[in-house]
């Protein structure tokens, strides 16, 4: 992705609306980076756009849905890269900060405040659909799925995250193997330890056994019932050579089993037994 323009509204209005989302998360380690990830999103979207890039060709003058686009990073990003982006989120408060990043740039994105269970596109509008944690938490996953089918193109692909089931450290409240133990004392613990997200105040906050995970056989089997194939993109980056771990032991690890013809089957172990989220794109069937 190209250099990004300079902003040309002050970060402070912007930081004002995210801020009052972050409270709840001040127990982070990381809490000042990731503080600054948030309000500085699009600056950090270059591996999301390669990714998709890879499958997808040129961003420009693509028609592009960001479903669940949360704060808008990625949304505006591709924006700045020639797509041409439409919103969709559920969260009020969300679709007030998309804006207000996307006037810093100067950027008309339209967005609205939805369901993804119920897009108001007509049929075949979309060449990508773009679903970044967002299937755990709506209510009904698989009508959020036959909804992306009708509005994408027959060449379309839908990019999106899932939640492993059997996640070791859990995506949301970061806490080491609390999707091996029965929901009910898992969300004991999570208010035992502090990490509890209050929805009394927030209404996107959850809990855990109102959200949705799944192995990825169960995932790939309900995504073939809407007429869509399953890569994982992961899977495709690692046979490529592309897919490379930051930490020098996994890498030595990941080296010899190549050597040994295992690095394959290792990556399906990692992502059945271990891996917290999945990285898909889902083909339409016919493209």
């Amino acid at each position: 992705m190209n250099q990004l323009p300079e902003p040309i509204v002050s970060i402070d209005a912007l930081a004002s609306a995210i801020d009052p989302w972050l409270a709840h998360m001040t127990w982070r380690r990381d809490y000042q980076t990731w503080r600054e990830r948030r309000l500085l999103q699009e600056q950090f979207q270059a591996e999301r756009i390669g990714q998709i890039s890879h499958f997808s060709g040129s961003f420009v003058g693509q028609n592009i849905l960001d479903l669940g686009a949360g704060m808008g990073g990625f949304a505006v990003a591709a924006a700045l890269g020639g797509a041409q982006v439409q919103v969709s989120e559920y969260n009020l408060p969300y679709c007030h900060i998309i804006q207000l990043r996307a006037e810093r740039y100067g950027l008309d994105v339209p967005v609205l405040n939805g369901a993804g269970e119920h897009l108001p596109y007509a049929d075949a509008t979309f060449d990508l659909v773009v679903c970044w944690d967002v299937i755990e938490h709506v209510q009904i996953p698989a009508a959020m799925l036959a909804e992306i089918h009708r509005v994408l193109k027959p060449s379309g692909m839908l990019f999106l995250t899932v939640i492993n089931r059997r996640a070791w450290v859990d995506p949301h409240f970061h806490i080491r193997g609390l999707n091996w133990i029965p929901r009910r004392i898992a969300e004991w613990y999570i208010a035992k330890v502090g990490r509890s997200k209050d929805n009394s105040r927030f209404t996107d906050m959850q809990r855990l056994s109102a959200m949705h995970y799944y192995a990825y056989p169960e995932f790939c089997t309900l995504a073939a019932r809407f007429g869509f194939t399953t890569t994982d993109m992961n899977e495709v980056a690692l046979r490529e050579g592309q897919f490379i771990s930051k930490k020098p032991l996994r890498r030595s690890i990941r080296s010899v089993l190549r050597v040994l013809g295992l690095e394959t089957l290792a990556y399906r172990a990692q992502r059945a037994w271990y891996a917290g989220m999945f990285e898909l794109v889902l083909r339409k069937e016919g493209a």
